[in-house]
Order: C-alpha cells, then structure tokens, then sequence
C-alpha cells in the first residue's frame, strides 16, 4: 500500500512535480504544502530508495489507473471441458457438439471428448476410432490433438488443446499398425 500525504513521515524526500519534473531532495513539509498548492496529492511512489521518491498527483487517478492495469493483467485460466458422446450418436448432435468444442477451444480451453460404450457397443469400438476421426476433420484448425484417442475402460477418451493442428496422429498410428500386421 502507498502512503500519502500525512501518512509520509520521513523528514526529507525526493520530489517529483505534477510535469513529471524532477525537483530533488527537499524536506517533506514543503513538499507537501507544493501539493496542497496544485490541488494534488503527495504520493510516495518508491518507498524503498532512500531518501523514498514522492510525486505530486492526483491519488484517486492514480489508484483508478493502477485497478485498471490489474483488471488487464488477469489472464485466462485454461480448463478442461468434457463433451461426452455415445457411438450412436446422430450427425447432427454430433455437429452441435463439435461446434462446441470449437468454441471452447477459441476461448482458449482445452476439450476432452469422452466416448462412453455401453453394453454391445463395447465389442464395436471401432466404429468410435470412426467418430473421433470424423471430429478430429471437423475441428480443423481451432484446435491440436493433444492426447490421441486411446480406450480407458468402457471408455475412449481424446483431449485437444487450442491452436494449429498438428498431422493427425490417430491416421498415422493406423497405418503403422496395419503394416505390422501384414508382416505377421
């Protein structure tokens, strides 16, 4: 917290006018009957110097100015979001979420999306490869892979993160692993 005014104890400071002119070293007394003067107030701005840095100004700007910048400051706090999804899914729900995802990923949020397999669907999980493919086209360029899609339980999970996308990674593990099986 900055002190000012009355708050300033010191016997002598180093003084800045309101031009943004340095005066030098003068006894806190006269300087704060400068700021009085100018209608300002005697602020002190670095309070670890010696002697401590006082400049005349208006200290509710100042404070006002100072918020601001903090408000600017504040960054965005990157979160996960889920979308969930069932293999039998139709297009267009699929498209909602997707579109979604896409705008999650423009604010700057990760998304993970979670395929969920029930009963019989979980012998066909393949068809949910199919899905993620499909989605990984779809969301194009607002987004990278980070996690490609791998099967966690009764469950296939994929996780993007906002930016360019990178070359697919689950269409380069497929042929990889067909090539394997050939030579078997």
């Amino acid at each position: 917290m900055q002190r000012c005014n009355e708050q300033i104890r010191l016997p002598s400071i180093r003084l800045i006018d309101e031009k943004n002119e340095q005066i030098g070293v003068v006894p806190t007394i006269e300087a704060l009957r400068r700021a009085r003067e100018a209608g300002l107030d005697l602020v002190e701005v670095a309070p670890t110097e010696r002697p401590p840095v006082c400049r005349i100004m208006d200290f509710g700007k100042f404070k006002y100015s100072q918020n601001q910048k903090k408000k600017k400051q504040k960054h965005h706090l990157q979160k996960l979001k889920e979308i969930r999804l069932h293999p039998d899914v139709g297009e267009h729900d699929r498209d909602i979420k997707v579109s979604r995802a896409a705008k999650f990923l423009e604010e700057g949020d990760k998304v993970q999306f979670t395929m969920v397999f029930h009963g019989r669907e979980r012998f066909h999980k393949e068809i949910g490869f199919d899905i993620f493919k499909l989605i990984i086209d779809k969301v194009g360029e607002k987004g990278k892979v980070e996690r490609p899609p791998r099967i966690e339980g009764q469950r296939m999970v994929m996780v993007f993160s906002p930016g360019k996308v990178s070359p697919r990674p689950a269409a380069a593990a497929a042929p990889a692993k067909s090539a394997t099986e050939t030579s078997s």
